[in-house]
């Protein structure tokens, strides 16, 4: 009984003062609403940040990876030489290394003859740099020249390259020089670059004539089945010159995670937009619970003569925030599962509603919630049942 005493009435009133005014209640709920929404989109285009920007590394095949140390991430980098990555044979434990090369490169649209911007991977033909069947199906044709394979998870600007492909009108330009689409890859568009195209280290050589082969932009090493990365990337560290990285491959996701993060503005961006969402929710909610509070200070000042506890009164202000919460979170929650599809459909990059996502959000639209209540019990001082006569 005690129990229902300390929760239940408290909710009750709670509950019945908000549907008194039904305008109030739903200005209220669209409030945390909108809070709720700009929160889940902040963070889902922050987590799409970031599945972008491991969508290249994710697929490489490879243990370790060396990249130059000044390389901010994997579309930024900064050539070192070839000779380094040989040098990682010297250790048992590497069974093969196999050389990375990058580029951004304006292709040019088959159809519309407008260039876009995207990145050029180079390998090695004979090796199986990536863990994508579709790149490693094609390693022979690759190895003819000015051939390319497409990503087909690339902006629509750059064409229906499938169908152009399956028409036999697989020719266009790379940076102006000619090259064949001869098939296409599944990895995925980012924030540095609208779309992708893998071909050979020779052909990549011939789209950027200014570099070589003997300068690399990444490098993949493999283990011998059994070995620690860990401990061979410890004993590669003394071998290689201090000017390389050497990353284990959570390492390298982590790295390219981190610059988007912590270096890029986009990523403050993306978390000041979810804190500034979060303080536009507490403003609503406590401008409501104040004018809650304010409004019905004559009946708490009538209930405290009657012998209510102040306690009872700030458990009424809680209950308040709590349902308030909980009606602004549902349909937030369901209007924002429709933004992402929409989302999805127009930048192509995931954005995935999950279940630890819905947890955090909802966790952040209580303690909003909660603040604001605490916030507005101050103006609980003023129901005085002195002030009624």
């Amino acid at each position: 009984m005690n129990y229902i005493n300390w929760l239940y009435f408290p909710l009750r009133l709670a509950w019945r003062q908000l549907i008194f005014d039904h305008t109030k209640l739903m200005v209220a709920i669209c409030g945390v609403l909108f809070a709720c929404v700009l929160v889940f989109m902040q963070l889902g285009f922050r987590d799409a940040l970031y599945a972008s920007a491991t969508s290249a590394p994710v697929n490489l095949d490879g243990d370790l990876f060396l990249m130059h140390k000044q390389s901010e991430a994997m579309w930024r980098p900064i050539e070192f030489n070839r000779s380094e990555l040989m040098r990682a044979l010297g250790n048992p434990a590497v069974a093969d290394v196999f050389p990375l090369y990058l580029g951004l490169a304006p292709f040019k649209n088959i159809e519309t003859r407008v260039k876009r911007t995207l990145m050029v991977y180079g390998f090695d033909p004979d090796s199986s740099s990536f863990r994508i069947e579709a790149i490693n199906n094609k390693r022979e044709a690759l190895k003819l020249k000015d051939t390319v394979l497409f990503d087909e998870y690339s902006r629509p600007e750059f064409g229906p390259i499938g169908n152009l492909i399956a028409a036999n009108r697989n020719l266009t330009e790379i940076r102006d020089y000619s090259v064949a689409i001869i098939g296409l890859f599944r990895m995925g568009v980012s924030f540095a670059a609208d779309g992708n195209v893998v071909t050979s280290d020779l052909n990549f050589m011939r789209i950027f004539p200014e570099r070589n082969l003997e300068h690399i932009d990444v490098g993949i090493i493999k283990l011998v089945p059994g070995s620690s990365q860990t401990y061979v990337k410890g004993e590669l560290e003394k071998l290689l010159d201090e000017s390389t990285n050497i990353f284990t491959y959570e390492e390298l996701l982590h790295f390219e995670r981190d610059y988007w993060a912590n270096m890029a503005p986009i990523g403050f961006i993306f978390g000041f937009g979810t804190i500034m969402g979060w303080v536009v929710g507490l403003v609503i909610v406590y401008q409501i619970l104040f004018t809650d509070i304010t409004n019905h200070r004559n009946e708490f000042a009538t209930l405290k003569a009657m012998g209510y506890s102040q306690g009872y009164f700030i458990r009424v202000v809680f209950a308040s925030a709590l349902l308030l919460a909980i009606l602004g979170f549902i349909p937030g929650f369901m209007l924002a599962l429709s933004l992402y599809h929409l989302a999805e459909s127009q930048i192509f990059m995931p954005m995935p509603m999950t279940a630890a996502k819905a947890t955090s959000v909802l966790m952040l639209i209580l303690s909003m919630c909660f603040i604001a209540g605490l916030i507005a019990i101050r103006k609980l001082k003023d129901a005085d049942p002195a002030d009624m006569f």
